[in-house]
């Protein structure tokens, strides 16, 4: 028997299975992220595939604001990342988009869970979570640039 410190048992804490299946996507996508982000930035370090933006001009586009950046590469932005995934350099750019994208999933895997339980205001909540974060990532609330 475990004893804390005030020497009383210590209380077991049991996750419920909406945590338990939250934190079994979020703990498979934050390893195929970060496989994805590590094996696209070793791919484009190494030249395994050819990039729009040579590693060897990197250090002088460094210094570059965001927009100069933009116009000197003629890099995409928003979504037309994906349009420009034969390029080396934007190989990495799939592991971000996995990270940044499985909170999405998770509550995704969630629904099927509230449902069969018939709790409709988590349900309801999941929801709408997801529409707020399928909301933030297409861009339409960006500012104009």
């Amino acid at each position: 028997m475990e004893l804390e410190k005030s020497g009383e048992p210590a209380q077991r804490v049991h996750a419920s299975p909406e945590q338990l299946r939250y934190a079994r996507v979020l703990d498979a996508g934050m390893k195929l992220g970060l496989g994805a982000l590590a094996g696209g930035f070793l791919a484009y370090v190494f030249g395994l595939v050819p990039a729009h933006v040579p590693l060897a001009k990197m250090p002088e586009l460094w210094t570059l604001a965001a927009p100069d950046y933009l116009r000197a590469t003629g890099a995409p932005q928003g979504w037309g990342w994906l349009a420009t995934l034969g390029s080396g350099d934007a190989w990495p750019l799939v592991g971000i988009a996995i990270l940044s994208g499985v909170s999405l999933l998770c509550f995704i895997a969630l629904l099927p869970l509230y449902a069969a339980r018939r709790d409709w205001v988590y349900f309801a909540i999941a929801v709408l979570e997801i529409g707020v974060l399928l909301l933030a990532a297409s861009g339409i609330l960006t500012a104009a640039h």
